[in-house]
């Protein structure tokens, strides 16, 4: 069984109290043959979000979606087609050419729904960090695996070879032995 230092020292090659912490988790896991996977989303699911958090992923979702596209696009139709018929009939609007009532209000729009989409995804890559974070150490412990079997199958390589080795000079030895006993005839 290997302990983490000689872990760090062989496969790292550096002192376990010179390791990030990342690092040393993964020598401690190889040291123990424990396994470091787990469920990062189960994880992330374990703290309920709050209700501002949730309120902002449900902006994000609906502001990123064709249904808002589709409503912000009709909207505006209306907005100008009301306006272009109230002129025409009554030769006044309530929110004449250049628009700018309708103007506040997308500008009163994007001001709201810019930092709210903003929180969201600014929570989306703090998720992402912690998974980057989780697939580092994972891929450090598979490399680390693969460079212990690789040492393993060449210590064993170097043990047949010893062995095989052996094995043929005595069966020289052998073949030696037979043809000095045998003369041709």
């Amino acid at each position: 069984m290997l302990n983490t230092d000689t872990v760090a020292e062989r496969l790292l090659g550096a002192p376990a109290d010179t390791l990030d912490a990342r690092a040393l988790k993964v020598a401690q896991h190889i040291a123990r043959r424990k396994h470091i996977s787990r469920n990062v989303a189960q994880e992330l699911e374990q703290t309920p979000p709050t209700l501002g958090q949730r309120a902002a992923d449900a902006v994000a979702t609906f502001g990123g979606s064709w249904t808002f596209v589709l409503l912000f696009g009709a909207t505006m139709v209306v907005w100008v087609g009301l306006n272009t018929l109230l002129l025409l009939a009554r030769g006044s609007t309530f929110d004449p050419y250049p628009y700018i009532l309708l103007n506040l209000f997308l500008s009163m729009l994007a001001a709201i729904q810019a930092p709210i989409i903003l929180m969201s995804q600014n929570r989306q890559s703090e998720k992402d960090r912690i998974r980057g974070e989780h697939d580092y150490e994972v891929n450090l412990k598979a490399e680390l695996e693969i460079m212990l079997l690789h040492e393993k199958i060449d210590e064993l390589q170097k043990t047949q070879w010893g062995e095989l080795i052996a094995i043929q000079s005595e069966q020289l030895q052998l073949l030696r032995q037979l043809a000095g006993g045998h003369r041709p005839l």
